[in-house]
């Protein structure tokens, strides 16, 4: 449910009248298919060569809305970042640096796993929305996200303070999903 949750979260905001940039920081390229537009060039664009501009890579979609969107390369991106001797972990926050201003809300997707891109990505964040399949795992997960922000916060001294965590994939009719939401809520409380 993360990138259904990062695309509507935009487009709502955007339908509200706020600037909203939607960036897809997963190579599976969903966001770009979700909305149906696809850039010429992308994140892996701007992340890898020194030349392009956050300019270069935003598709407007429609409104107040844009996108930067992602495909198979952004896979090469973590690659890169591996050998980029210093600043790897912010090198996302200090392209996108210029685009705080033009913006009022930016919105990033973010893959499953814990990579470069995603430390990126949490680096340049304010605040996250942990979207959470209501299953066993899945909070097993949440905690690893949890932990992973207290690491961003020692060892790159950026905080980024959790904003929800948003239980997907919810049927009320299944004990399963009623007692992970439960689960949710004891060790995040009010943020559920």
């Amino acid at each position: 449910g993360k990138t259904t949750t990062a695309v509507n979260l935009a487009a709502g905001i955007a339908d509200r009248g706020f600037s909203t940039l939607l960036i897809d920081v997963d190579a599976q390229g969903n966001v770009g298919a979700s909305l149906g537009v696809r850039g010429e060039r992308t994140l892996y664009h701007l992340l890898v060569e020194e030349a392009t501009r956050p300019e270069d890579v935003i598709v407007p979609v429609r409104g107040q809305l844009d996108v930067i969107t992602a495909d198979a390369t952004l896979a090469l991106a973590d690659v890169h970042l591996a050998r980029v001797e210093s600043g790897r972990d912010r090198l996302l926050a200090d392209r996108l640096a210029s685009l705080r201003t033009r913006y009022q809300y930016i919105v990033l997707d973010c893959g499953p796993s814990l990579s470069l891109l995603n430390q990126n990505a949490l680096s340049f964040a304010d605040e996250v929305l942990i979207p959470v399949s209501c299953d066993y795992l899945a909070l097993v997960g949440v905690k690893q996200v949890l932990k992973t922000l207290k690491d961003i916060d020692k060892h790159l001294g950026h905080t980024v303070r959790i904003s929800g965590v948003v239980p997907t994939f919810f049927d009320a009719r299944t004990r399963l999903a009623r007692e992970a939401v439960e689960i949710g809520r004891a060790s995040c409380r009010e943020r559920v």
